[in-house]
């Protein structure tokens, strides 16, 4: 049966300003024993330095870094960096931001990303657009023989390919979602939305992938903190590698290796040194090739089969520790009784 819309019912032309997430700071109260996990654990490689900052990428991450680890007191994020489609698209997206004023203005080049506009979302959280990159280059002794490889895989550590995406902590997710679908141009994928038609998760991507950021009521705190920063494996075996490195090494791995139901997509939870929660991905989440993709919407009583989909149940503080963080916790990590192992590792006292 063929539908016709009138004028008044045509849906929005969709905005394709935003290719994709590309860079993240990560803001670390221990960043020797920090790199050390993504450097050594993790398989990043890493870019340069600069005062407080170190610079790293996965071997599948096409600009000079896709991490910024940041000394902090307190661990959490800084930025969250987008590159636009186009110098056009970001201009546009400049002039959308600027309406609703949360625009911060333009910031310097650093570490291989260029000029980029400074804006945070409606409760706080920190978000960057660019255009200029610079590409890394491998040397010759990293490129492979595969020449649609930016680089051969690292032979340290279970090398993750590339940053993946990024889960907020919001006072109110709506506020969030629709300032980023607005303002970014981003498509709603999935979400939560309770009986009270409370929406308190969703789920967001630039182009055709699943998400690329999720938003998740913060139950603990003011909104605007890290919940999570997730790189991608893009298999099931170097997820399981993964695990029993950590384990041995004395992480705290603090739930999977599971699956979600929400994007489909394989985990592996665990807590860096310096107190950040990472997401690991095996097996990534779904494509989207429907342009007229009908989000969906998972209700409270479908909660637990949305989260979780097979795998043991998540720990209670999944919901409410995020970075940072001031109250008590169970958790080892913020405590820093893993900082104080890693740095026996590096041999340091």
């Amino acid at each position: 049966m063929n539908t016709t819309f009138s004028q008044n019912t045509l849906p929005p032309e969709p905005i394709f300003d935003i290719a994709s997430i590309s860079a993240f700071e990560l803001f670390s109260p221990n960043v020797d024993e920090t790199v050390w996990f993504f450097k050594d654990l993790l398989g990043m490689i890493e870019t340069g330095r600069d005062g407080e900052s170190v610079y790293l990428r996965g071997w599948q991450d096409p600009y000079k870094h896709s991490l910024k680890v940041t000394y902090r007191d307190q661990p959490g994020m800084g930025y969250t960096a987008w590159r636009t489609t186009s110098p056009q698209a970001l201009e546009r997206r400049v002039k959308s931001i600027e309406s609703s004023g949360l625009g911060r203005g333009w910031v310097e080049p650093e570490g291989g990303i260029g000029r980029a506009y400074e804006f945070t979302l409606p409760d706080g959280a920190v978000l960057r657009i660019h255009w200029d990159v610079e590409y890394y280059r491998p040397e010759q002794e990293e490129k492979s023989v595969v020449l649609n490889r930016i680089q051969r895989r690292p032979l340290r550590g279970i090398p993750v390919r590339r940053l993946d995406h990024i889960n907020i902590l919001s006072h109110n997710v709506s506020e969030n979602h629709h300032f980023l679908r607005e303002h970014l141009g981003l498509k709603l994928s999935e979400h939560i939305v309770f009986s009270d038609n409370t929406e308190v998760a969703a789920w967001l991507r630039c182009m055709h992938r699943s998400h690329d950021i999720a938003l998740v009521q913060d139950a603990a705190g003011p909104g605007g903190r890290l919940h999570h920063v997730a790189f991608l494996y893009g298999n099931t075996q170097h997820l399981m590698d993964i695990c029993e490195v950590v384990t041995d090494c004395g992480l705290e791995m603090e739930a999977g290796p599971a699956s979600h139901a929400v994007s489909q997509a394989q985990f592996v939870y665990v807590l860096e040194p310096g107190g950040n929660r990472i997401e690991l991905v095996g097996v990534p989440g779904y494509i989207i090739e429907d342009p007229a993709w009908e989000p969906v919407v998972w209700s409270q009583d479908q909660l637990d089969n949305a989260i979780i989909w097979y795998g043991a149940p998540l720990p209670k503080e999944f919901d409410t520790y995020g970075t940072p963080h001031y109250g008590p916790t169970n958790y080892r990590t913020p405590n820093r009784y893993i900082a104080a192992e890693a740095a026996h590792l590096l041999g340091k006292k």
